[in-house]
Order: C-alpha cells, then structure tokens, then sequence
C-alpha cells in the first residue's frame, strides 16, 4: 500500500458530477441459483459481503480485496482522511469512490450523462459501450502534447453508488484490466446507516497503521 498526502486534482480522479434521482434501478449482477439474491460477483453491500476468505483493506466506506500485483495508492487530506484510492498494476490504473444513493433507485443514469457533457465540453473523444455492469463511458482526453484514455462505470448499489474510472490499456482494452477488475468485482460497500444527501461522498480512512505512519 502506498499513500501520500493531498497535494491537488490528478488526471482521472473518480469524482460524478451531482445528479438528481435516476429512474433506473441498479444493474442486474444477481445469479438466478442463490436464494439470496446476492449478486454473483461485487461490488458487494455489506450485508452481502462474501464468505470467501479474501483479506481485504479496510478504508470505511470502502473494503478493497488484497490481490497479487496491485498495488493500493492512497491519497489522503490534511488531517489524513483518504480522498482518493487508485488501484494500479501493469500500464494500468483503476480509481474508484462511493456515494450515497437513493434505497430504490439508481443514479448512474443521470451521473452518466454529466460525464458526458462534461468531457464533451473539454473536447473529448466519446464512445458508449456495454460492459459487466450495463452501460459504461469510454473516453479519450487530449491533456497537453498527450492523451489520457478513460473508461468510466457505474454501479448502483442499495443506497450507494460506486465509480471507478479505469485508466491506461484497460480503458480501451477491457480484457487487459485482469487483476483491476478482480479487485473491482470482490469490492465490499459500507454504506453506513445514517442519512446522507444522494451524491454526498461515503467516508473513508486510512487503516490505523498508515495513520501512524502518517503522523
């Protein structure tokens, strides 16, 4: 795990643009041979978290599985409150973020679409795809004398909202994201039980080990 303290904006940052309430449920994961209905691969709600014995990094909001060959960048706050995870292996980067949701709809919908007009806006070079979780926001952004490939997915969660934006070769390859997505489908949601504002962003915190360091 590598960690380093907030110093400004990064190309790529998992941050949606605030939205109103979707009119789409989340994505359909669950495995028609499980009772109960937990999805066939996560992110997982807490509730649901599977019994598969993968050690995972505790941030809060956020349990990221330990998977051979990634490696976990933290970028924390100030005061050492994580405002960015980003998941890196090969050529390669994947960031990713939770937000509250509303309990019966989703909001990728309406956070897509921002996106869209967002990145449209700063010229981009935009292409709408259908990958594991429905649909997805692949992107190429002109940064410089350079060009910066995106893909941006969604999923809709029972009152929260996961994004992760992939970065590098598997943006546009997503056969090549291997480890990353494995990382992405054992991810585990704690959503919280207090109210929180649709878009408002789920806390997250370094393990006390970093902090101690970090202090």
């Amino acid at each position: 795990m590598i960690f380093s303290r907030r110093r400004g904006n990064t190309g790529g940052e998992s941050t949606p643009a605030s939205s109103g309430n979707g009119d789409r449920p989340g994505s359909e994961r669950t495995s028609g041979a499980d009772p109960t209905g937990a999805p066939e691969f996560g992110p997982y709600d807490l509730s649901q978290s599977p019994n598969d014995q993968q050690e995972r990094l505790d941030l809060g909001a956020l349990r990221i599985p330990a998977i051979p060959g990634v490696e976990i960048h933290l970028q924390a706050g100030p005061q050492g409150q994580v405002q960015q995870v980003q998941l890196a292996h090969g050529g390669s980067r994947l960031s990713l973020a939770a937000y509250a949701a509303p309990r019966t709809e989703g909001i990728w919908d309406d956070v897509r679409e921002n996106i869209r007009s967002t990145l449209s806006g700063a010229g981009a070079k935009l292409e709408a795809i259908e990958g594991d979780y429905g649909p997805e926001l692949r992107a190429r952004v002109r940064e410089g004398n350079g060009t910066t490939e995106m893909r941006h997915v969604g999923i809709d969660g029972p009152r929260w909202f996961v994004h992760a934006v992939y970065l590098g070769a598997a943006a546009y390859h997503p056969d090549q994201a291997g480890p990353l997505q494995d990382v992405l489908r054992g991810l585990v949601v704690d959503r919280g039980v207090e109210a929180k504002p649709v878009s408002e962003v789920l806390t997250l915190r370094l393990p006390p080990e970093a902090a101690a360091q970090l202090e």
